[in-house]
């Protein structure tokens, strides 16, 4: 123990400066992440709602009531009891794998194009980056605004074509569909950007010496670019399955309150928990531990296996 501490002393002395600006950001982390990360799994094991947390009504303090109730609010969830969490579990996986699958695909085709000469690749590069560049919450709304049964330019141009207006926010499905199309197009600029960055990376010559080789197009593909492109792809496809996996804002901002049960996914649901009707603190804490927990399990996961594939190819 005396080692331990004279080994940070020692460290201290050194590289005080190195401590000191990466304090404020451990403060800031600390105060930003960790509180609420700690409270939500405290939370998580207890019993609190609207009706026994502490509050103030006029000059009245009303305190605390709720009590600790272990790991029963898990075992509800997870052994279906709860009723909701697999459900929803199943369309945020189909939902999450659907847009990265789009986004990696559409992402990977325009970053193949703009990454050839042609003219005007610059502005094609500033006009296919705009979708990124625009706040969520905008571009989600004036997507609302274009799905809008009545005055939606969607609907005005199928009933030219003579289909008929349709109710894109209003059933269940096409709410799926509808939001899988607005974060598809909310996400394709950061995989091409970032696609691009790693296709800019691959020398050159090495496309060069497959093609003098014989190699098709599809073959240097294959054998080249992709695996070029390897390092990039994990880290844009990992990023992209938690950014999915919790993105709120496009169900719940294109679709809101009108969702059905069936087009919320796990995150909207513990919103819905914890602001909505009888408030469920305790329920929304134990959905927000259990969707981190999901998530770092397959960070976990994903990385291991992208370690394995990377030792096979060596």
């Amino acid at each position: 123990m005396t080692a331990l501490v004279t080994r940070a002393r020692r460290s201290f002395d050194t590289h005080w400066y190195a401590w000191a600006m990466v304090l404020p950001v451990v403060v800031v982390l600390a105060v930003l992440v960790g509180y609420p990360l700690g409270k939500g799994i405290y939370l998580s094991f207890t019993d609190a709602d609207e009706a026994n947390v502490a509050r103030t009504i006029g000059v009245n303090h009303i305190p605390a009531t709720y009590k600790a109730v272990g790991l029963d609010n898990y075992w509800k969830v997870l052994s279906g009891q709860e009723g909701h969490f697999y459900s929803r579990l199943g369309w945020t996986v189909v939902w999450t794998a659907s847009c990265v699958v789009l986004h990696y695909v559409i992402g990977l085709g325009l970053a193949l194009l703009l990454n050839r000469p042609m003219r005007f690749r610059a502005l094609y590069r500033v006009l296919l980056i705009l979708p990124w560049a625009v706040p969520a919450f905008v571009a989600t709304f004036s997507w609302r605004l274009i799905f809008n049964e009545k005055y939606g330019v969607l609907n005005a141009f199928l009933e030219k074509l003579g289909v008929g207006a349709v109710d894109w926010l209003g059933d269940s499905t096409l709410q799926k569909m509808a939001a899988v199309a607005v974060n598809v197009w909310l996400g394709v600029p950061f995989m091409m950007v970032a696609i691009l960055g790693g296709l800019q990376a691959i020398p050159r010559e090495l496309h060069e010496a497959a093609e003098m080789d014989g190699a098709s197009p599809w073959q240097r593909f294959r054998h080249v670019t992709l695996p070029g492109l390897r390092p990039v792809s994990g880290t844009v496809i990992l990023l992209g399955v938690i950014w999915t996996f919790n993105m709120f804002q496009v169900i719940y901002l294109l679709i809101g309150q009108g969702a059905s049960s069936d087009s919320e996914i796990l995150v909207t649901y513990a919103y819905r928990l914890a602001f909505q009707g009888v408030r469920d603190y305790a329920g929304s804490a134990t959905y927000g531990i259990l969707i981190l927990s999901l998530l770092l399990v397959f960070a976990v996961f994903y990385r291991r296996m992208l370690t394995r594939q990377e030792g096979t190819t060596r």
